[in-house]
């Protein structure tokens, strides 16, 4: 019976100390964690500030003549003898010089196409880890608690200094 009682005594120090670090790696990787969170707003934020100079900057100039109407070609030839000419399928399918897709728009419209995937991307990511984060929280551990706010104030301090760069 004493030989059992002096194994317990010495395994429980042993439990305690393996409990500790657990419990620190578990608050580090949350503070990392939260860290990351704050990271991926701002990227989302730059993603959204790139895509919006991308849509106004790359559009093709569109120009308006006020007495022009872009079927007057089509109007002009109606002398002909097939009764298509005049019926709003045949006008529509016109070429007029506004509907002429270049390269540039395509190439701006496969971009912003990419970067609205990629913002989706990020924003799947953010609510997965916000939620994940909330779990954290409610799990009622203060150490883990903390890990989320010093991360968080961590992460705001590192990350948004950068969004004025952009």
């Amino acid at each position: 019976m004493g030989k059992t009682a002096d194994l317990a005594m010495v395994q429980k120090p042993i439990i305690d100390t393996l409990h500790k670090e657990r419990m620190v790696l578990s608050v580090f990787v949350v503070l990392l964690l939260t860290v990351f969170y704050e990271l991926l707003k701002v990227w989302k934020v730059t993603i959204g500030k790139q895509m919006g100079s991308s849509i106004t900057h790359s559009s093709a100039p569109v120009s308006f003549s006020p007495g022009a109407s872009c079927f007057a070609p089509v109007m002009k030839c109606q002398e002909g003898s097939s009764s298509l000419t005049n019926s709003p399928s045949e006008i529509s399918l016109a070429p007029t010089e506004n509907t002429a897709i270049t390269a540039d728009t395509t190439a701006a419209a496969k971009k912003s196409w990419l970067l609205h995937c990629l913002q989706t991307a990020i924003h799947l990511l953010q609510v997965t880890l916000g939620y994940m984060l909330m779990l954290c929280v409610m799990s009622y551990n203060v150490w883990i608690f903390l890990g989320v706010i010093i991360g968080s104030v961590l992460g705001y301090f590192l990350a948004f200094p950068l969004l004025n760069h952009i």
